[in-house]
């Protein structure tokens, strides 16, 4: 992974220069290890929502999808259905896909199954802790791992590249490149989170 100069003159991942959104994104949340069950249900549904296309379009309209998708609390999208697809299919705030909202959907339920056997997702998901530091890579063993799994569960829209963006994104690893400005902060925070063990 290579680095480029931000406005600030800070060096910083290479894909964050491509529009001015990716620099918060990256500066503030890409990396930083998530504890939190409802966010990593978000990104793990916006994450197979962006399968076939930008990061930036997903970011674009990820408020648009916390609305829809009673921010991402998977006990109440457990809860929804088929009047709620079609309302989500009508909403052209988010990406309108009839299969990535029925996998949301059932993967909301597949959540649950996991709270109940782990505790918590974070207990789950930190399992898959990856050792790797950055590189040029789309998946890693403890990716495909990840997605076995979940598709074992019954998750859907969850194969091994999507499974690695979102370890990258919420802190399994840190990706980011050594020389960019945020890969200290991202190995500081991840020294000092209280990851949950299985």
């Amino acid at each position: 992974m290579a680095t480029v100069a931000g406005p600030d003159g800070l060096l910083r991942c290479s894909w964050s220069a491509a529009t001015p959104a990716y620099i918060a994104y990256h500066d503030k949340e890409w990396g930083f290890p998530v504890l939190d069950d409802r966010r990593l249900f978000e990104k793990i549904c916006l994450e197979g929502f962006q399968s076939g296309l930008s990061w930036r379009t997903i970011l674009e309209k990820r408020e648009n999808f916390r609305k829809a998708f009673s921010g991402f609390d998977y006990h109440a999208v457990a809860r929804f259905d088929e009047a709620d697809v079609e309302r989500l299919l009508a909403d052209a705030g988010i990406v309108r896909h009839r299969g990535k909202i029925e996998a949301t959907i059932n993967n909301a339920r597949r959540a649950i199954d996991l709270e109940a056997e782990f505790g918590t997702l974070a207990r789950y998901f930190w399992q898959y802790e990856a050792k790797a530091e950055p590189g040029f890579r789309a998946t890693s063993p403890e990716s495909i791992a990840l997605s076995k799994d979940l598709k074992k569960r019954g998750w859907k829209f969850f194969g091994p590249t999507t499974a690695y963006a979102f370890m990258q994104a919420m802190g399994l690893l840190n990706d980011h490149d050594p020389e960019c400005v945020v890969h200290g902060l991202v190995a500081q925070a991840r020294a000092a989170a209280t990851i949950p063990r299985a």
